[in-house]
């Protein structure tokens, strides 16, 4: 996907390389018993070990290490059956041991590949570096008091998979197709419920930009803990111009994280960026390194869903989509469960076709998900059914349809109380014709010397005698044999 910046002196390319923080999804932290619920009490979920208590000793969570293993296949990447978790020393008022329990040198996840589904049925490939697990922090407080900061260690410890991708990304695009797919597959896996709102999923994205034709990478900057993909393509478009800017009026970049204000649409410094050596990074003394073996990857393994990916070269084989209508139709589990059932003994197209257009614009104009939706996948191809034998044309089914979205009513009940059954009798559909002539025989005149495309203008006005209700087919078949000289 091409995405140049032009500037004074040429063209500018961005390198984008994302690092995503994922909630592990587990019922408890990764060292410790305390519940990981959203939204709890300001630390009513915190342990001696997360608060760091003298002589608390951290155990590892062995649902997070499944976790992680599971991601990790899903992501197509190799699995080290030996890890080590490390502590990564600085200091925050809410990370109450002075240090991060972390994993450097050897992560339980090496590289892998995730596909970028693009516009017009594309795709791209983008490298992943390593996925590590590591606890998440506390977090201060500072809008309670005008002069005091408060802090609630509930999310202290909670277990997090830190997926750094390659610099692989050249656009803001690819960077949100990116963290679509990533939410995809860690959804359908069960690892992490992906709700950026809910901070879940956070985003740093590594940015930096470098003239077109040169291959070297130019000093980076991190934008830290952005939390929609919205906010993060605007941050990393944002970021991208400012450094063309500052290399064009002849300044360097400084390697430094900075904060993204969606409100003006700005990064700002946050600190200078440390480097590994920064942080003394040293293993965990008070945790063995993690060991597994082939059997244990391969149980996880034969227990993984159908991902994405295959779900949508499955949709294309067996239903004949293109490659756009099956990548829309995968992103979300249940949106492929629904799309299956609708498509059953149908026409796969049309059913798609129902699904991505009208019932997605419903949903999105009530502002509901799938699962809360008032058409059940019985109902919608109960419709598609309708429109197959001729009961009802295909106009007449938007209307039923949209009466369904606002009643939940089944499509027979709607046609039947509303008398909406199609017409299929010539003589109804020939009147209808007779009279439309009769009151328009200039038009007729108009279309009998050559203008043909006046056939839709004469449907329409067919259409409108019979209330929609005339088949489509069996009119313009009528139509063109009264019409013609």
């Amino acid at each position: 996907m091409s995405f140049l910046i032009k500037g004074e002196t040429g063209d500018w390319e961005v390198v984008i390389g994302l690092e995503v923080h994922a909630q592990v999804i587990s019922n408890a932290k990764l060292f410790s018993g305390s519940p990981t619920d959203f939204g709890a009490e300001p630390n009513s979920q915190v342990s001696f070990v997360d608060a760091a208590m003298p002589g608390m000793l951290p155990v590892v969570n062995e649902v997070c290490v499944e976790q992680a293993v599971r991601t990790g296949l899903g992501l197509k990447a190799h699995i080290n059956k030996r890890s080590v978790f490390a502590r990564k020393n600085y200091f925050y008022a809410d990370l109450p041991q002075g240090y991060q329990i972390s994993q450097f040198e050897l992560p339980i996840v090496g590289e892998g590949t995730l596909v970028l589904d693009l516009p017009e049925g594309e795709t791209r490939e983008v490298g992943i570096e390593r996925l590590h697990l590591e606890q998440d922090a506390g977090k201060s407080i500072h809008d309670l008091h005008p002069s005091k900061s408060f802090i609630d260690l509930n999310r202290s410890g909670v277990a997090l998979m830190e997926v750094v991708s390659k610099p692989d990304m050249r656009s803001p695009e690819e960077a949100g197709a990116y963290l679509r797919k990533l939410r995809s597959i860690v959804r359908y896996l069960g690892t992490c419920d992906g709700n950026m709102d809910e901070g879940s999923m956070r985003c740093d994205a590594n940015v930096s930009v470098r003239p077109v034709g040169e291959d070297g990478l130019r000093t980076r900057c991190e934008i830290k803990n952005v939390n929609s993909v919205r906010f993060v393509m605007q941050a990393i478009e944002h970021e991208a111009r400012r450094h063309v800017d500052v290399y064009e009026s002849g300044g360097e970049i400084t390697q430094e994280t900075r904060l993204y204000d969606p409100s003006k649409g700005e990064t700002r410094p946050m600190r200078s960026k440390e480097m590994a050596h920064d942080y003394r990074y040293f293993p965990d003394p008070d945790l063995l390194p993690l060991v597994f073996d082939d059997a244990y990857v391969e149980q996880i393994r034969a227990t993984l869903p159908e991902l994405p990916d295959e779900k949508k070269e499955r949709f294309m084989t067996d239903f004949g989509l293109t490659p756009y209508d099956a990548s829309v139709l995968v992103v979300e589990r249940e949106t492929a469960n629904y799309f299956e059932d609708v498509a059953k003994g149908r026409d796969a197209k049309a059913a798609a076709n129902w699904v991505i257009s009208n019932l997605f614009g419903a949903l999105n104009k009530k502002g509901v998900s799938i699962t809360d939706s008032p058409v059940t996948a019985e109902n919608l191809g109960k419709l598609i059914d309708l429109i197959t034998d001729n009961t009802i044309s295909g106009r007449i089914a938007k209307d039923v349809f949209e009466i369904m979205v606002e009643e939940g009513k089944d499509p027979e009940t709607i046609v039947e109380e509303k008398g909406l059954k199609q017409i299929t009798d010539t003589g109804p559909i020939e009147a209808a014709i007779d009279q439309v002539m009769a009151d328009n025989p200039d038009k007729v005149s108009d279309y009998r010397g050559g203008k043909d495309k006046l056939i839709g203008w004469f449907v329409g006005q067919v259409m409108k005698q019979t209330g929609g209700k005339a088949n489509p087919g069996m009119l313009n078949e009528l139509l063109k044999k009264k019409l013609a000289p």
